[in-house]
């Protein structure tokens, strides 16, 4: 509770750029608003601005109860490079999570550059995927700077 005081996540909380209004049904899409971010605040990493989108997927992993805290309740990890088998091809998501309130699933991509629209494909692509249909529609979550907060060394 103390950190997300000190992180002003109540400045930050849902915040972020979405669809959820056009894509999620009324209640799923208030609880999803309340999920994300911007920015999110990774302050714990110690990585150098050189980083690789590799370098930050491991750095979080090595922080996991701190990046879960950040995220805020509900999540469940799923798993890093998280494979998908889709016909004879293979993909792998850098991270994956489960909202348990939401009962949906959460994918994070991470990239060190500026967005491009065929992240959003990408993701997009995954969440079909991967939805079942007891499964409320997915959460895609594009970690990029400069919308991540990050203390580098």
């Amino acid at each position: 509770m103390v950190i997300q005081i000190n992180s002003k996540l109540y400045k930050r909380q849902g915040k972020a750029i979405h669809n959820f209004d056009l894509t999620l049904p009324e209640p799923i899409a208030d609880l999803a608003k309340e999920t994300i971010k911007n920015p999110y605040n990774f302050d714990f990493l110690t990585i150098g601005r050189e980083a690789s989108e590799r370098d930050l997927e491991l750095a979080l992993i090595d922080h996991i109860q701190k990046f879960l805290l950040e995220l805020g309740e509900g999540f469940a990890y799923l798993g890093k490079q998280y494979p998908l088998h889709v016909g004879q091809s293979d993909f792998f998501l850098d991270l994956l999570f489960y909202h348990i309130k939401l009962r949906t699933f959460v994918v994070v991509e991470l990239k060190v550059k500026e967005f491009q629209p065929e992240f959003a494909g990408k993701i997009n692509f995954y969440l079909n995927v991967l939805r079942h249909p007891s499964d409320q529609p997915g959460i895609g979550n594009l970690f990029s700077y400069p919308a991540i907060k990050i203390k580098f060394q």
